[in-house]
């Protein structure tokens, strides 16, 4: 995460990256994945960033999976209300919960990107369709199926991208939980 979070900084694209390190894409993107590199890598990430490699190597990734989720206690509990023999430890929370906020912005950002791509096929995939339809079949138009159903798919996905239904959202599912149980949870 370390490495996307540089790369990002500086405002330099994979590529970019790759080109100025001497490294390949995939191990751009492996790397920033939270998978092994090697030492050469590594040593080479940390010169393009000008950082010592055991810094850049030696920070802890964050989970790559997509189940990772803080709890609201984690992302949103005040220093205040943390016991006196906790305070000492608050710089340190302080630092993972603005870890796992990065990582979550950043998580975010990657369904956003997966959803432009995704968007810009249907929409290429689709004139096609319709174009082969238009020159062979003029008096059934069947492009209509696949692109309400791939329609769906997306206008689905954008619904948990920007929450445009606020009550299909996971926000008002708890909230109905807690209201069934007359509890937080």
């Amino acid at each position: 995460m370390l490495v996307q979070k540089l790369r990002l900084q500086r405002g330099w694209s994979q590529q970019q990256l790759a080109d100025l390190s001497g490294l390949s894409v995939r191990t751009i993107q492996r790397i920033e994945q939270g998978k092994e590199a090697t030492v050469e890598s590594w040593k080479s990430l940390a010169s393009v960033f000008e950082v010592d490699f055991q810094q850049l190597r030696g920070v802890p990734a964050m989970p790559s999976n997509d189940s990772f989720e803080p709890s609201p206690a984690a992302v949103s509990a005040p220093a205040a209300s943390l016991p006196d023999s906790a305070l000492s430890a608050a710089p340190a929370a302080s630092d993972q919960q603005r870890q796992q906020e990065e990582w979550l912005a950043m998580r975010h950002v990657r369904k956003l990107r997966r959803f432009y791509r995704q968007l810009a096929l249907y929409a290429l995939i689709i004139s096609l369709l319709a174009i082969i339809n238009a020159s062979t079949q003029r008096h059934y138009w069947w492009f209509v199926w696949p692109a309400l159903g791939w329609g769906l798919g997306l206008l689905m996905q954008a619904n948990a991208l920007f929450d445009w239904f606020p009550w299909l959202g996971a926000d008002w599912e708890r909230k109905q939980v807690e209201k069934r149980l007359n509890r937080p949870l």
